[in-house]
């Protein structure tokens, strides 16, 4: 019987020495950054350098429109932050957002169970599917005016009212302080819920259906089944919904713009129309940088919570 072949360790070091020496060229090392040095000189330029100028703008008075801009410090982000209007419209800001995101998700989610169930035929899940998604293909500027027209006086939307009793035919819906909040939140949840159901909707179809029919062997029954079923499993989906949601409706400009302009007497005043007006109605180009830094801020610490739900879900 042979004996085994041993291999000495001398042997080994000397086989894989030669390979391990081997440098790789200096031109194959930079060939990954060269990829991606557009991409990069792109952000630079169109995102840093207008962030770093608008976070230095913020610690000046009258710059732009004076050559010899005077610094002060942190005295704009006291003006700011002491200005009642911006307080309202931190106020205005947090009741739009968090009215409609919540309205998108449950909204969204009860439109896609519907979607997703199997008693509506192929047909007519197709006609729903391309009903409900239509608000999503609108632009700001397309809901805005349809909106203005619909609640106008003597729109649809006070003849129908006033013609079951509701109201009188007369109803200022944008220009009422106490009603054009709640207005302008409820066009954005109309534009902004096909989103959620989308999404919502292809997370439901990804469910196994092995998880409800072995609720449903251990007697659960339809609404146990979603509470311990069905939500668990959109719970990823839902919690980077919301985030994505919060950030994108947060910093919504369009459509308050071209509804209400931040009126009737600041009842509809976001913190992107402060910032706004601030610039290009008061010329105050340094309180509205210093604005535009608090809301960087705030969507920072947003977008941070994002980051990390996605790395803890992935």
């Amino acid at each position: 019987m042979a004996r085994p072949r041993t291999i000495h360790p001398e042997v080994l070091v000397s086989t894989t020495l030669p390979r391990a020496r081997r440098r790789i060229p200096l031109t194959r090392r930079l060939e990954p950054y060269a990829y991606v040095t557009p991409t990069s000189a792109l952000m630079i330029v169109l995102m840093l350098v207008p962030i770093g100028m608008v976070i230095a703008y913020s610690f000046f008075d009258n710059v732009i429109l004076n050559k010899s801009p005077e610094v002060i410090g942190f005295g704009n982000y006291l003006e700011v932050v002491t200005d009642p209007v911006f307080r309202t419209a931190i106020g205005n800001t947090l009741v739009f957002v968090t009215g409609s995101v919540a309205a998108h998700l449950v909204i969204g989610l009860a439109f896609a169970m519907m979607l997703n169930s199997t008693l509506l035929g192929p047909r007519l899940i197709g006609f729903f599917r391309g009903l409900f998604i239509l608000p999503w293909l609108f632009t700001a500027a397309i809901v805005a005016v349809l909106w203005r027209m619909l609640l106008a006086p003597n729109g649809v939307v006070n003849y129908l009212l006033s013609s079951i009793g509701l109201t009188d035919g007369s109803t200022e819906w944008l220009a009422d302080p106490g009603l054009a909040l709640g207005t302008v939140t409820f066009i954005n949840i109309w534009s902004g819920y096909p989103f959620f159901m989308i999404s919502l909707l292809a997370g439901l179809q990804g469910i196994p259906s092995d998880l409800h029919e072995a609720a449903k062997v251990d007697g659960a029954g339809a609404l146990q089944r979603f509470w311990n079923v069905t939500l668990p499993q959109l719970r990823p989906i839902i919690i980077s919904m919301a985030l994505l949601d919060f950030i994108w409706t947060s910093q919504q400009f369009a459509l308050i713009w071209m509804t209400t302009g931040g009126g009737p007497i600041n009842a509809t005043e976001m913190l992107s129309t402060y910032t706004y007006k601030l610039a290009f109605a008061k010329y105050e180009f340094a309180l509205a940088s210093t604005s535009a830094v608090l809301v960087l801020l705030l969507s920072m610490v947003l977008a941070v919570l994002y980051v990390r739900h996605q790395r803890a879900r992935d």
